[in-house]
């Protein structure tokens, strides 16, 4: 299995190469050469447990790369007996309705799905470091809770040093934590003085300059990593298959960056029975906006909402779905040209009736976040994240949701937003037992600019990796 560029400017690397580098040297982001496909093995994902499905769709997109026995160690470190997830299911399925379900995806150490992936990628980077003798810096963006799951994934690995840049005053205190206290040497926490996009940016930027990320030997484990994408893939077709007895399944993804909405047409690539994804946004709304009229168009700024993680205007993914819609490098190219000119271009309207043939996209804004925690509380007794009410607040009121299975992703616990839960609610919900005492953790983390050289020479001075 090769991957290539959506730019169309890079050579073509291997599984490892794609999941070392991260991010493409002519700024694209890596896809498959083709589609794997799992044919009618497709139905036994929903009986298997987690660690054999994710093994099995490891092997579709490392092929060679990745031995037998390498795939069962890596994917039983990630998701095995002795795991980081506090239940064997890893992202259990709770019925809400007849045709209605939530898949719970906040049961790892951070508290939100990125942990899935990142615990993943983790045994990945050892594995194939060990195997080359390397170090590796690996930096990361994070607009809350990408970082926390970097740095619990991360923090014990030697061969390794992790950046993590988090917007200022755009993380609930919940997430700020997950990555300022781990206490771990290689975990340097950066706070940047902007939004998310201007964190991202910052990450583009030096990737962009090769013979700093040579130097460096630097990686990302933004969504942009698609290892990230094939890891978030397994609990699509997990739950897909699980209940695909009527027919296909539906999904609405609470959505900022769109790898995780990306990942669930990555499992429908492979054959499981998806039918629609819904993209819910919050008021920072480029996906909704671009699903609908076909102009992808960043706003001015991006706003601060109740739900920060999704405080996103420049959504990575688009991109290599943009690619898959009209299989031209040199268009997409051309599109982000045009992005970095101007912010936005028009999707092609071919593209974008392929695009619809599988999305939707609908925003909601706080006040239906707002009530949507309330009345998950009231009608179901649970207390869901702001994310997560993003979600059943953009398609919980759209009937043809629910005339087939319909799966809404919670993504993160309700503990790392315990303001916003409790004013909707009235009831505070209290952290786990595992991380109960994460007040009490000493702080560390450096103040920056956002200014790509002043994070460069940061970087410098205390990458073990540099060269």
């Amino acid at each position: 299995m090769r991957y290539i560029s959506t730019r169309g400017s890079a050579p073509p690397v291997s599984f490892l190469d794609a999941v070392l580098a991260g991010l493409a040297p002519d700024g694209g982001l890596y896809v498959p050469e083709s589609w794997p496909s799992l044919g009618a093995w497709v139905r036994e994902a929903g009986v298997r447990d987690y660690a054999g499905v994710a093994s099995v769709v490891l092997e579709q997109f490392a092929g060679a790369d990745l031995s037998p026995t390498a795939r069962h160690e890596i994917t039983s470190r990630a998701y095995g007996p002795n795991a980081a997830f506090d239940t064997r299911a890893v992202t259990p399925l709770i019925q809400l309705g007849a045709n209605h379900w939530l898949l719970d995806l906040a049961r790892g150490p951070s508290l939100a799905f990125k942990d899935i992936a990142m615990q993943l990628i983790a045994p990945l980077y050892d594995y194939a470091l060990s195997a080359r003798n390397q170090r590796l810096t690996v930096i990361c963006a994070t607009s809350g809770d990408t970082g926390g799951a970097a740095v619990e994934a991360l923090k014990t690995s030697d061969r390794t040093d992790l950046f993590v840049l988090l917007p200022k005053g755009r993380v609930s205190e919940v997430q700020r934590r997950f990555m300022t206290a781990s206490g771990a040497a290689n975990v340097h926490a950066i706070e940047i003085d902007s939004d998310f996009d201007a964190c991202q940016a910052i990450v583009k930027t030096l990737f962009a300059d090769s013979d700093f990320a040579a130097c460096a030997s630097l990686s990302g484990v933004n969504s942009i990593n698609w290892a990230r994408i094939v890891a978030q893939s397994v609990y699509f077709l997990r739950t897909a298959s699980a209940l695909s007895a009527p027919g296909p399944v539906d999904f609405v993804v609470p959505s900022g960056n769109m790898g995780d909405a990306f990942a669930g047409f990555v499992a429908k690539k492979l054959g499981a029975p998806i039918g629609r994804i819904g993209v819910a946004t919050n008021s920072n709304n480029i996906l909704a906006r671009a699903l609908q009229s076909g102009r992808y168009e960043r706003a001015a700024q991006s706003l601060a909402t109740l739900s920060p993680a999704m405080d996103i205007q420049v959504a990575s993914n688009f991109e290599r779905l943009l690619y898959d819609a009209t299989g031209d490098a040199a268009a997409v190219a051309a599109a982000y040209r045009d992005m970095a000119q101007s912010g936005g271009f028009d999707v092609p309207p071919a593209a974008l009736e392929k695009m619809r043939e599988t999305f939707t996209g609908i925003d909601a804004d706080d006040a239906m976040t707002t009530r949507e925690i309330a009345e998950a509380c009231k009608e179901y007794g649970m207390l869901i994240c702001p994310h997560t009410a993003v979600g059943f607040g953009a398609f919980g009121d759209e009937p043809k949701w629910f005339d087939r299975p319909a799966v809404f992703l919670a993504t993160a616990h309700p503990a790392k937003f315990p303001e916003t839960v409790e004013a909707a609610t009235g009831v505070r919900p209290p952290l786990p037992a595992k991380c109960a005492d994460l007040y009490q953790r000493p702080e560390k983390f450096d103040p920056l600019p956002a200014d790509a050289e002043a994070v460069k020479q940061y970087i410098r001075e205390r990458s073990r990796a540099w060269s």
